[in-house]
């Protein structure tokens, strides 16, 4: 009788097993996988047909966006038609914006495309550029050597806050805007050697090395005390300039002082030393250059005793 009863019971429930209906198998998205579903960024819906009413999402649980995004029948909005109609340029910023590749220059490419980025380094040595290209807003040192560019604007430099250093060796410069360096509050050397300058803008405070060699400052190229209030200037290289005299005052923070192959022809007691003071004691200047000038050192022993070194020159 037992014997009989198991067999009655197993084959009932058997035949319950097979009549259960068949699903299929539950499609889940590879990217979200192993994320615990108390993690997912959407609400999904868990599709058992392949079949999908589109009505009833509309109405229903919102569809997770990896899969509104492969709905080819979803309108565009207002803001994507903008996207595509704004034209990219190859580092992937717009045609008035500033990408990974700098901002576009004049000639349609972007600066880290015409010019070497390194870091914060913008190199543009040798490009035949005539004019200085939009820098990237970051740049701390900028090198523009051996290139055509005739003139420095008032905005060239504009908004470039981390500059230190400016290089512009060997170009064909003849004007500088007055104020084209003069915001820059970082500026610590500024390079201006082989060009052709006849005036010397105003200049940042901040600068430790000028070098303006080179170039054709003459007797009205500098202005009066164009270097007093430059505390931190430690060098100063003005050869080559057909200069008539020594730009004073000169800053106490003066290291070096080159002024080689100048029209330079007579110095007073108290250009470097105060006479008046015969305690003053200029341990600073250690360098100064007036050789390949008209000029005879010997004339003014007394202006040279206050610092550690005569300067090199002319003593006949």
């Amino acid at each position: 009788m037992q014997t009989f009863v198991n067999v009655f019971l197993g084959f009932f429930i058997f035949e319950y097993v097979g009549a259960a209906p068949i699903h299929d198998t539950i499609i889940y998205d590879s990217e979200f996988y192993d994320i615990p579903l108390e993690e997912l960024p959407h609400s999904f819906i868990y599709v058992e047909n392949k079949q999908f009413d589109q009505a009833e999402a509309e109405t229903g649980t919102a569809l997770p966006a990896i899969i509104q995004e492969r709905d080819s029948s979803a309108p565009l909005t207002e803001e994507t038609e903008d996207e595509a109609s704004t034209p990219k340029l190859i580092d992937g910023s717009s045609a008035q914006g500033s990408g990974v590749l700098g901002p576009q220059t004049q000639d349609g490419l972007p600066t880290c495309l015409l010019c070497t980025c390194l870091g914060t380094t913008v190199y543009c040595d040798d490009r035949e550029l005539d004019s200085v290209p939009p820098l990237p807003k970051k740049t701390t040192y900028f090198y523009a050597r051996y290139n055509r560019i005739r003139k420095i604007s008032r905005n060239d430099f504009a908004n470039l806050n981390n500059l230190k250093r400016i290089d512009l060796t060997a170009n064909f410069i003849s004007e500088i805007h007055k104020d084209a360096f003069r915001r820059l509050f970082q500026l610590q050397e500024l390079v201006l050697c082989d060009n052709r300058i006849r005036q010397l803008p105003e200049l940042p405070s901040t600068l430790t090395f000028l070098d303006v060699s080179k170039n054709r400052l003459g007797r009205k190229g500098i202005r009066n005390e164009a270097f007093k209030d430059l505390d931190e200037l430690q060098h100063l290289y003005i050869t080559d300039n057909n200069l008539d005299h020594i730009p004073l005052p000169l800053p106490e923070s003066l290291q070096a002082l080159h002024l080689q192959n100048n029209n330079i022809q007579e110095m007073h007691e108290d250009t470097f030393c105060k006479m008046r003071d015969f305690t003053y004691v200029r341990r600073a200047l250690e360098d100064i250059r007036l050789d390949g000038n008209p000029i005879n050192l010997s004339k003014t022993p007394y202006a040279y005793v206050c610092l550690p070194r005569l300067p090199v020159g002319n003593l006949i």
